[in-house]
């Protein structure tokens, strides 16, 4: 976590009772899992201290943020601009990025520390598709994605990024991606770790290079990809 988030600390009594929850959720079953995890994601997103990460809630979802709450941003006055070493910079609004040819699959997220959410329905629009339409120069080398909460980045290389399963997402489960999921755009990237997959996105930036990102400059992998 960032070492000064916003939002409150969660309180030891708090951790114990998500921790108790959670435990009750694994017992009796997925659908009480999948529901305390809804129910937790504001009180994980406002904690500094990460420990409501132990909530034991099985293979549902966790909610991270390194900066603490995140001011939601609605899909009307959303827009993503995609940069950097392209001869046609661009910047979208949402209703652009709906306008656009969309792909969906399902697909299970995995998480680098181990938890993960089988059989996600993602619908949304392929980072190549931006890529060709903004036309990286001959320099390019690398992408690196930016996050609206003012702080998260992560890339890839250029190739990486092309990926048939590396999605500008718009839609979870059938339905728009909630502020909580990282919305109302976020990136999916099939093959890698969840730290790969941009929560909150602002901008995509073609670059010169394929630096470290955040987690990788906290000892993360940079090539991210599952299983290597």
């Amino acid at each position: 976590m960032d070492a000064s988030p916003e939002g409150a600390p969660v309180g030891r009594r708090a951790v114990l009772g998500l921790i108790g929850l959670g435990a009750l959720g694994v017992i009796t079953g997925s659908k009480v899992q999948a529901g305390l995890s809804e129910l937790l994601a504001p009180v994980q997103l406002r904690d500094p201290t990460g420990f409501t990460s132990m909530v034991p809630l099985g293979n549902t979802w966790r909610y991270y943020s390194v900066t603490g709450e995140v001011e939601p941003r609605a899909a009307e006055s959303y827009t993503l601009k995609v940069s950097g070493l392209v001869d046609r910079p661009a910047t979208y609004s949402y209703a652009d990025l709906e306008a656009l040819p969309q792909l969906s699959f399902t697909d299970t997220f995995q998480c680098v520390t181990g938890w993960h959410v089988p059989d996600v329905p993602w619908r949304g629009l392929r980072v190549a598709d931006l890529l060709e339409r903004a036309a990286p120069t001959d320099e390019a080398v690398g992408v690196r994605f930016r996050s609206f909460d003012g702080v998260y980045s992560v890339n890839m290389t250029l190739d990486q990024a092309r990926a048939d399963d590396v999605i500008v997402a718009l839609r979870m489960y059938g339905k728009p991606v909630t502020h909580d999921h990282g919305g109302p755009v976020r990136i999916y990237s099939g093959s890698m770790y969840g730290y790969k997959s941009t929560k909150w996105l602002s901008e995509i930036e073609v670059t010169p290079d394929n630096r470290p990102g955040y987690w990788e400059d906290r000892g993360y992998p940079l090539n991210g990809i599952i299983g290597e």
